[in-house]
């Protein structure tokens, strides 16, 4: 076997957990694919004879260049974060157990929202330590802060999170809870749309150039009123491995609307409406 076959084999070995890392880091599909594709090309200019743990050495490139990808976006970024809604990995519901078992080890996508709002610093550590187990002794030369300073910049992301990721784990339940509300919205039934909804409910809709943030049951019902008035229909997915509804107007996606159940209500209902990412998603 040739050096660079080998190569090639250990790297596509390690590729679905890098582009896990990168999809964490970043919130974005595409960015995330193309961190990394620039681990691979640095692998291939690259002695690694010395490196004695290929896949801590590739984790380590991925997650330099998304603290890069990161900072160049911090520097740049005009939209508020509130209304950004990052990439949903979605999946038909009639898919495959094995297929189905990856998007439920999926981060959920009001944890990414959270994360979005972090430090890039912040957000890495956060991502390494919390989620794939790195210690901070090898997290603290990415960021380039001493191992002690890093577990604080953990901390106070985990800080941050924190409630983010409780949600009602049983998707039956979730089903049940977003029938309910699809229900109350197409009788066009106001009060039962409130019943449905966490009394702080927060509706973040990205449509690319026109993005919405709306806060508190009785306003977020008279959205889902008058969305429903333009004749959408809808179709069950999952979204990161929770239960989402894919919508349709004349034929053409519309929308892709992710709630979030928390104890029985709806807490969160993350929408991406931008026609261009709409029209990338793999169902």
């Amino acid at each position: 076997m040739t050096v660079e076959r080998f190569l090639v084999e250990q790297f596509e070995a390690h590729r679905e957990h890098l582009r896990g890392v990168a999809y964490r880091m970043l919130g974005s599909l595409t960015e995330a694919d193309d961190a990394v594709q620039e681990a691979w090309l640095r692998l291939a200019r690259t002695d690694t004879a010395d490196v004695a743990n290929l896949g801590g050495w590739l984790t380590t490139v991925v997650s330099r260049v998304c603290l890069d990808v990161l900072r160049s976006r911090k520097s740049r970024r005009e939209e508020p974060l509130e209304t950004h809604v990052p990439d949903a990995v979605v999946a038909d519901p009639e898919q495959d157990p094995a297929a189905e078992a990856v998007l439920a080890d999926s981060i959920g996508l009001a944890l990414l929202v959270v994360l979005e709002t972090l430090a890039p610093a912040e957000r890495l550590a956060f991502v390494l330590h919390d989620m794939f187990g790195v210690p901070f002794a090898d997290i603290a030369p990415i960021v380039g802060r001493s191992p002690a300073t890093t577990t604080q910049l953990a901390s106070r992301a985990r800080r941050r999170v924190r409630g983010a990721t409780l949600s009602d784990a049983d998707l039956p339940a979730q089903r049940a809870v977003i029938d309910a509300f699809l229900a109350a919205s197409r009788s066009g039934d106001f009060d039962a749309l409130v019943a449905v909804l966490d009394p702080d409910v927060v509706l973040r809709a990205d449509a690319g150039d026109a993005s919405r943030l709306v806060r508190g049951a009785a306003q977020v019902a008279s959205q889902a009123v008058l969305f429903q008035q333009t004749g959408a229909t809808g179709r069950p997915v999952l979204v990161n491995g929770a239960a989402a509804i894919l919508t349709f107007v004349d034929g053409e996606r519309a929308a892709l609307w992710c709630p979030t159940v928390r104890g029985g209500r709806i807490a969160e209902i993350n929408i991406i409406a931008d026609p261009a990412r709409l029209a990338l998603l793999g169902v």
